[in-house]
């Protein structure tokens, strides 16, 4: 019975704008599941739902993964707007940004999740990123470049 409850929140989530605990526990009883607010909650929480704002500005249900999707698109949007440079020595890249922007640049740079990076750190305009394997710093410097184009 929970397994069919997980599967019919998921698909309530991805097929309309669920804003409220309340509005889910609706739908899941039209569709033949009495629940209540406690078991609406648990259900959240196991299926790691979390409110995102839609593009129409209201907070919404969604998996983790469709958020995350939409994120990324943003945080490259930020990438390509802020960053001014790059460069690389040994298995270190140095990008520099516009002031102020390293940060969500760098959260571009780990959303991305590319095995060739361990992990980056950001300061006010410049973020470090360290490469696992100096092999890889050339293709990823050109990955780079070709995210700010």
């Amino acid at each position: 019975m929970k397994t069919a409850r997980h599967a019919m929140v998921l698909e309530i989530v991805s097929k309309h704008n669920i804003e409220t605990q309340d509005e889910l526990a609706e739908h899941l009883r039209q569709n033949g599941f009495k629940v209540t607010q406690a078991t609406v909650s648990r259900d959240i929480k196991e299926l790691r739902l979390i409110k995102v704002l839609g593009e129409d500005g209201i907070y919404k249900y969604a998996t983790v993964d469709k958020a995350e999707s939409g994120l990324v698109d943003r945080f490259m949007r930020m990438f390509s707007h802020s960053v001014i440079g790059v460069a690389a020595t040994g298995t270190i890249i140095v990008i520099k940004t516009l002031s102020g922007s390293a940060n969500a640049a760098a959260e571009a740079i780990d959303s991305l999740r590319w095995p060739e990076i361990l992990g980056s750190i950001a300061g006010d305009n410049t973020i470090f990123v360290a490469v696992r394997n100096g092999d890889d710093v050339l293709e990823v410097v050109e990955k780079f470049r070709s995210m700010m184009k």
